[in-house]
């Protein structure tokens, strides 16, 4: 926008040194991309899963192998494949096998529950599911209704070495309970099973993939606004956002790092950061189902890594596990903080143990979703989200007339351009209309301040979303739950902060004349309807919510009640 404060970004002082200030426009699509990291990286580890490696080349092999299959099974260009898998490297091939065939992938959380999913499920139509066993019976129950055609079984314990694969029978408590972690057989009778799609011997046919703007995702998210909803994301989209996390890291050595995928490859942190910027670049990425301090342990004796994505919770579990002397993080030289504010007893405590550097960065599903970070070296300034990303663009406007710029140190709402931003949301023209300004800029819903050489802070958020746990929770998702109860007339739902970072869900209720008071039995309802990251951790009964005129409830003025209390 001409004549804005922000035509001169102010930020490109502050970029690390060998940083460029734009990013070549993305040539190849996402199957390019592994491709060519096949052909360069072949002999290279691509994944390591327990100790079992796949290099580049039996990666981009078991890709071709998957991408046949589904083929074969009748999946084609534009067709929505959804993936409800944990981290593990059937989630990695089937990623890029339905890519390769121009399909759209649509990723879930394996532990949501039945409601949560069907929701998406009848949101996106996809006629193809992958789905982790331990959740196979809750997808293949879904009613005729949806448009799901097939659906194919992934046990994850056939990734693990041998020797693994034997130990989870033993008949040990142990070992059953690891077995339970990891796996489960359906009740449903018959299922089509990932190793029967793969294991074929057709040469894979010469097909079209897709092209730069083609949708490549579909992600899940509450965005801006309201209910989950997709987010449309472009292979250009994502290629540009792995592109940026390259540029922004010069020191990262291709062929030569070690990622750890602690960091669910389902949400859009970890897909970025794991499933693109990693393979991009031929590094190693170390597979967790879930994070947990002795994989991780074992894992960094054989496997240092050099390169972690993670959330403030797991940068403290590791750095009061390294000063104890359990662990040797000395080998991580990078590390990229997100989804919740970064304290900075976190900063000095991973610092002290690593001797690397650790950063706070800023994105958000819509722009694939990293737009901003603090520079990897000397100039990166705690306690801010850092700058914008090379050829990404922000503006701090008038939350009612985002038309209007504001100064330099003045709060105003967050507006992001650039190649990563999203196309729109699913089959949602309104809620497109409102977070997607014509001229490309996306209204983020955050109240910031940029301060004179381009640094953002942001203080507030216009929109109610609550982050706990680096997942984005619509407290009007939790209130229809807690609502449901018989015993509760009405709820109020808000984020209560964490000293860690992030926030706590926590809930407010009246109850029905007569009812009898019981946050537990309400937690554990819940527990029933939702995953466990949005049940609230908190809940109390009060006489009555306090609610505006139009008897709109007044959620900022029940979250500073429970803040008092």
């Amino acid at each position: 926008m001409s004549g804005t404060p922000y035509d001169s970004r102010p930020w490109l002082t502050s970029y690390a040194e060998g940083v460029p200030h734009e990013i070549d426009a993305p040539t190849q699509t996402l199957p390019e991309m592994i491709a060519t990291s096949a052909r360069s990286f072949g002999r290279r580890p691509a994944l390591e899963f327990f100790g079992a490696v796949t290099t580049y080349r039996q990666l981009g092999e078991q890709i071709e192998r998957a991408a046949e299959g589904l083929r074969l099974l009748g999946v084609k260009k534009g067709d929505r494949v959804a993936l409800v898998l944990p981290n593990c490297p059937q989630h990695v091939i089937a990623f890029y096998a339905a890519l390769r065939l121009g399909a759209i992938v649509v990723e879930h959380n394996p532990l949501y529950t039945a409601r949560e999913l069907r929701h998406q499920f009848e949101d996106h139509g996809a006629r193809f599911a992958i789905v982790w066993d331990k959740s196979f019976d809750t997808i293949a129950g879904f009613p005729a209704d949806l448009e799901l055609e097939r659906v194919i079984r992934v046990d994850i314990t056939e990734a693990l070495p041998f020797a693994k694969r034997l130990a989870l029978r033993l008949p040990l408590k142990k070992a059953r309970a690891s077995r339970a972690r990891l796996t489960e057989t359906p009740k449903t009778k018959h299922p089509l099973t990932w190793r029967k799609l793969v294991d074929h011997r057709r040469v894979p046919r010469r097909i079209a993939g897709p092209a730069l703007g083609d949708t490549a995702l579909l992600q899940y998210t509450s965005g801006t606004t309201g209910s989950p909803k997709g987010a449309i994301l472009t292979h250009s989209n994502l290629r540009a956002n792995a592109m940026q996390g390259r540029a922004w890291v010069p020191g990262l050595v291709d062929g030569k790092e070690t990622f750890y995928a602690v960091l669910p490859l389902f949400h859009a942190y970890g897909m970025t950061l794991c499933l693109t910027f990693a393979m991009s670049i031929g590094a190693k990425l170390v597979l967790f189902p879930a994070f947990d301090l002795e994989l991780v342990t074992d894992a960094a004796r054989t496997s240092p890594p050099t390169f972690l994505p993670a959330v403030p919770p797991i940068y403290d579990q590791l750095a009061r596990a390294a000063s104890r002397g359990t662990i040797d993080l000395s080998s991580i030289r990078f590390a990229i903080s997100g989804a919740m504010s970064l304290p900075l007893a976190t900063v000095r405590a991973w610092e002290d143990a690593t001797g690397g550097i650790l950063v706070e960065g800023y994105g958000m599903t819509e722009s694939s979703p990293v737009a901003l970070g603090n520079p990897m070296g000397r100039t990166r300034r705690p306690g801010t989200v850092g700058v914008p990303f090379p050829s990404t663009e922000i503006r701090i406007v008038d939350p009612h007339d985002p038309s209007v710029d504001l100064p330099l140190g003045e709060r105003g709402e967050l507006l992001i351009r650039g190649p990563q931003v999203f196309q729109g949301y699913w089959a949602r023209p309104g809620d497109t209309a409102a977070s997607l300004l014509a001229d490309g800029w996306l209204r983020t819903g955050d109240i910031a301040e940029v301060s004179s050489d381009g640094f953002v802070t942001i203080v507030d958020r216009l929109k109610e979303l609550i982050i706990t746990g680096g997942f984005n929770v619509s407290p009007s998702e939790v209130e229809d739950a807690l609502e449901a109860h018989p015993d509760v007339a009405a709820a109020a739902v808000v984020g209560l902060p964490r000293s860690s970072g992030g926030e706590d869900v926590a809930a407010a209720v009246v109850l029905r004349e007569g009812a009898v008071f019981d946050a537990g039995a309400l937690r554990d309802f819940c527990r029933t309807r939702l995953t466990a990251y949005k049940v609230p951790r908190r809940v109390i009964a009060v006489d009555d919510l306090p609610r505006s005129l139009i008897g709109k409830v007044l959620r900022r003025e029940v979250r500073e009640s429970m803040l008092s209390a």
